[in-house]
C-alpha cells in the first residue's frame, strides 16, 4: 500500500498556476517584442523586374535560344553576302540592307520559343506557385516578365540587325548597291527590332494563356507560317481576295515591308506592320492579365 504524499506547498507550485482570485496567465516566461534588423520595404514593380531578370539570365534556355538567334541572323547574313559577292552581281541600285531579312525571319523562331518559355515553363515546373507567393500581385508579375523579355529581345535584335547591315553595306558597296538612306537604316534596324520584340512578347502572352510550352510554341509558329502557306495553295478565283489578304498580313510579308520588299503592292506599308503587331500584342497581354487574375495557379 502506497504512502500518501503530502500536499505541495503554494511556494512550490508552478509559476503558470494562477493564485486564487488572480487572472490566469499564459504558460512560460514572457519574452520581449522582437524587432527584425532587416528593414521592411514596400514591394514595387522594380523588385519584380529584378526578380524576372535574375530568372531569365539564370536558365540555360535563354543562353541557347539567344545564342542560336545570333548565329542564325549573323551567320545567314554573312553567308548571303558572301554568295552574292561570289556571283559578282549588279544590284541595280538596290539597298543591301534587305539581305538581312532571311536571317531575321529564321531567328524569329528563337524569340518565339524564348517568349513562350518565359511564362509557360514556370507552369510546367510548378515554379509559378513560388513566384506568386513571393509577389501576390499577379498583374505585376506578368508586367515584369513582359518588360524584361521585350528589352532583352529588342536589344539583341537591334545589335544583330545593325551589325549585319553594316557588313552588307561594306561588302557590297562596289556592286552598284545603293547607299541606304536614314529612313531605310531606321526601318531596317530599329523598326524590325521593335517588330520582332513585340512578336516575342506576343508569344509570352500566348504562353501565359495556354500554360503549355509545346502547345504555345506550335500556335505561334502556325501563326507565322500558316497564312503564307495556305495562301500559296489557293488556286480558285473565288478565293483571290482571301489569298491576297493572307499574303498581305502574313508575318513574313510584314517583316519584309521594313526592307521595302513586300510580296504585294497593296496592304500595309511604311510603319503599318509595327502598329498592327503592337495592337495584337496589347490585346493578347490584356487577355493574359484577365485570365491570370481569374484562374488558379
Amino acid at each position: 500500500m502506497s504512502t500518501p504524499q503530502p500536499p505541495m506547498p503554494r511556494s512550490a507550485a508552478p509559476e503558470w498556476q494562477a493564485a486564487p482570485g488572480a487572472a490566469p496567465s499564459a504558460p512560460g516566461p514572457a519574452y520581449p517584442t522582437y524587432t527584425s534588423p532587416i528593414p521592411v520595404v514596400r514591394a514595387h514593380l522594380g523588385h519584380a523586374l529584378a526578380s524576372e531578370w535574375t530568372k531569365l539570365k539564370s536558365v540555360r534556355s535563354t543562353l541557347w535560344t539567344l545564342g542560336v538567334f545570333v548565329a542564325l541572323v549573323v551567320g545567314i547574313g554573312l553567308l548571303t553576302g558572301a554568295l552574292i559577292m561570289n556571283a559578282d552581281p549588279d544590284l541595280g541600285g538596290e539597298s543591301p540592307l534587305s539581305l538581312g531579312f532571311f536571317g531575321l525571319l529564321l531567328g524569329s523562331m528563337c524569340l518565339i520559343t524564348l517568349g513562350v518559355l518565359t511564362t509557360a515553363s514556370e507552369y510546367g515546373t510548378g515554379m509559378i506557385r513560388t513566384t506568386m507567393v513571393a509577389c501576390p500581385s499577379r498583374g505585376r508579375v506578368l508586367a515584369a516578365k513582359a518588360v524584361v523579355f521585350f528589352l532583352v529581345a529588342f536589344v539583341t535584335t537591334l545589335v544583330c540587325a545593325t551589325l549585319v547591315g553594316l557588313l552588307h553595306v561594306s561588302l557590297l558597296e562596289e556592286y552598284n548597291a545603293a547607299e541606304p538612306t536614314g529612313e531605310e537604316w531606321l526601318k531596317g534596324t530599329l523598326g524590325v527590332s521593335l517588330y520582332l520584340a513585340l512578336l516575342g512578347t506576343l508569344s509570352l502572352a500566348v504562353g501565359s494563356v495556354v500554360r503549355h510550352s509545346a502547345g504555345a510554341i506550335t500556335i505561334m509558329i502556325a501563326a507565322v507560317l500558316a497564312p503564307l502557306v495556305i495562301a500559296l495553295f489557293m488556286f480558285s478565283e473565288s478565293l483571290r481576295d482571301v489569298q491576297q489578304a493572307l499574303f498581305e498580313y502574313s508575318i513574313p510579308n510584314q517583316m519584309s515591308i521594313f526592307y521595302a520588299n513586300s510580296l504585294s503592292q497593296s496592304g500595309p506599308s511604311g510603319w503599318d506592320p509595327l502598329w498592327i503587331m503592337l495592337a495584337v500584342t496589347a490585346a493578347a497581354l490584356a487577355a493574359a492579365f484577365a485570365l491570370l487574375r481569374k484562374r488558379d495557379v
